[in-house]
């Protein structure tokens, strides 16, 4: 089975806005890597819009630093799934999941390949509560905010997990990989 694989930005008091990080090029080196461990991308509405208005091919020379460009590419040429009861359609290598999300997720997830990746807050939260959910990774910024959205607030019940990995970066951002305790 495809395992789901989470990862968000996130500040020091857990806000995860995507607007109060610092983003560099080692952190979207890794953020790459991420997502070429995935055969597709499991998004809801409000982060594929923003995903597709961000780096929706092709991008534009001046959009921003060299450097994001590998990102660019690689998250514009991934397939992906979007969850969403508003959409009617969707493309840029996109489809709707209809029904059931437990059903729709695993089903995906019962398909041969290397994985799947999601980020966001509120698909997320809903893929947790359902236990899908088998590698989370914050990666955390050493800034506080002090506003924001928190992440998993609504969680039905508490998640153990168990860290199987720690990567420091330059910037002084943290990534923290863990798995649930089975």
């Amino acid at each position: 089975m495809q395992p789901l694989r989470y990862s968000i930005n996130i500040t020091l008091d857990g806000c995860c806005d995507h607007r109060v990080g610092e983003a560099d090029e080692e952190l979207h080196r890794h953020a790459v890597e991420n997502l070429e461990r995935a055969d597709a991308l499991l998004f809801g509405r409000v982060t594929y819009r923003m995903m597709e208005g961000a780096f929706r091919g092709p991008v534009p020379t001046d959009a921003g630093p060299a450097w994001t460009e590998p990102f660019a590419r690689t998250i514009d040429a991934a397939k992906k799934y979007v969850v969403s009861s508003t959409l009617r359609s969707v493309d840029w290598n996109a489809e709707l999941l209809h029904g059931d999300l437990a059903e729709a997720v695993l089903e995906l997830k019962h398909a041969p390949g290397r994985g799947l990746f999601t980020g966001g807050v509120t698909l997320p939260l809903a893929l947790a509560d359902l236990g899908l959910i088998d590698e989370y990774e914050f990666v955390v910024h050493p800034r506080i905010v002090g506003h924001g959205p928190a992440l998993f607030a609504g969680l039905s019940r508490h998640l153990d997990l168990q860290l199987v990995d720690r990567q420091e970066f330059g910037s002084g951002a943290v990534a923290l990989r863990y798995e649930p305790r089975r």
